[in-house]
């Protein structure tokens, strides 16, 4: 028998508007009604939300980690942990992000995220509700040495033939989303993004230093959005506009930002959102696996990673991820003034449209997965609800 479940007294943020002290009825885990103030309807369960404000769930595309957990060297119990961190931040689904590693990582890495994924509805089903894996990311190997970041430079690859795209395992489960950041400017970078288009991978542009040309060429094969807008890439110059030019101008193109203060200075958070809108832009978290922990000495990748702050550093004295969640983002875009229906959109309804899971992900919607998360008015996640079921409440 499907379970209802009545969220009362709610600020419902629909994609277009805020309704004000409505109501949403969720039947067998999904989306059924939603109701006016003066509607009502009969729920095995009622939680009267106090005039809460109420978001689809947060997406987060790009996470390698937390509370201690490597996704790149992880088991699916070790990714089991992180999921159940991230509800805590108001995330229904998340993609596990992988850095550049030797072949044998990458197959125990998708072996854990394919078992993971088997496994959650299971786990759900028995009260273990935790934010959702809906595939995997790949953040490298191929891409620009000049633009590493924190990643192993020893592990990147260039392109030649397919067999070179076919090292990178794949997960089995039906619906799994494959998801790779390359630098187009690398050698067979172009047939690359051909190749990873035919195989309907979704494509992101990152870690590069491509002229304007090449950058076209890489978005007319397939390749429309760009990782951590503005890190790991060639600056904006007045002689060179490079990858941060081309994006902004790029209407066709969308971005995501890790929304951390850190990162991105707020100014140039406010300068990409006058350019590229709500509509184009994307919240990450690209937190590493200290996040949550607290300031300390960390071993990841091979090196120490110091947290200080709320800020990551290697021993190259380069930012190495970050420790924040989506929440923080959220509170960060609420505090530069961004509306609650904007912020919505870029924390999972741009997110849901970029993996191609608009159908059932990224929206308060009849129809679309109950996946939801309720904040009070300084953005603090009071509650997250997962496939109609509460995983979380403060």
């Amino acid at each position: 028998m499907n379970r209802t479940l009545m969220l009362r007294r709610a600020r419902l943020v629909l994609p277009d508007r805020i309704a004000e002290n409505a109501s949403l009825l969720i039947e067998g885990g999904r989306i059924a009604r939603l109701l006016a103030r003066d509607q009502s309807a009969r729920a095995d369960e009622t939680l009267d939300l106090e005039g809460l404000a109420l978001l689809p769930g947060f997406i987060d595309v790009h996470i390698h980690g937390a509370v201690g957990v490597d996704t790149t060297e992880a088991t699916a119990a070790d990714l089991g942990r992180v999921a159940r961190f991230l509800v805590e931040h108001g995330v229904t689904a998340w993609l596990p992000t992988l850095v550049p590693a030797p072949d044998e990582d990458y197959r125990r890495a998708i072996s854990a995220i394919h078992r993971l994924m088997t496994e959650q509805d299971e786990r759900a089903a028995k009260g273990d509700v935790a934010a959702r894996a809906l595939g995997v990311h790949y953040e490298g190997p191929f891409v620009n040495i000049a633009q590493c970041g924190a990643l192993r430079t020893q592990y990147f690859r260039t392109y030649a033939e397919r067999s070179d795209l076919d090292s990178l395992p794949t997960i089995g489960e039906p619906g799994a989303v494959h998801m790779t950041t390359v630098a187009p400017e690398i050698e067979g970078g172009i047939e690359l993004v051909r190749e990873l288009r035919r195989r309907r991978w979704v494509i992101a542009i990152g870690h590069t230093r491509a002229d304007v040309c090449t950058l076209d060429r890489a978005c007319e094969e397939g390749a429309h959005h760009m990782t951590h807008f503005m890190n790991a890439m060639a600056p904006l110059h007045h002689r060179a506009p490079g990858p941060v030019g081309w994006g902004l101008l790029r209407d066709d193109v969308t971005c995501d930002v890790i929304a951390d203060g850190v990162h991105l200075d707020p100014l140039m958070l406010r300068l990409v959102l006058k350019c590229k809108t709500a509509e184009r832009l994307a919240l990450i978290s690209d937190a590493v696996a200290p996040a949550g922990l607290g300031d300390g000495n960390y071993r990841l990748w091979g090196e120490t990673i110091t947290v200080q702050n709320g800020r990551t550093r290697n021993e190259r004295g380069s930012i190495a991820g970050s420790v924040i969640s989506m929440s923080d983002a959220v509170r960060l875009m609420i505090s530069l003034g961004v509306p609650l229906v904007d912020v919505a959109r870029m924390a999972a309804t741009n997110p849901a449209r970029l993996l191609g899971v608009e159908a059932l992900y990224g929206a308060i919607e009849e129809g679309k997965r109950g996946d939801l998360v309720a904040i009070d008015g300084d953005g603090r996640v009071q509650l997250t609800i997962i496939g109609g079921r509460v995983a979380w409440r403060r």
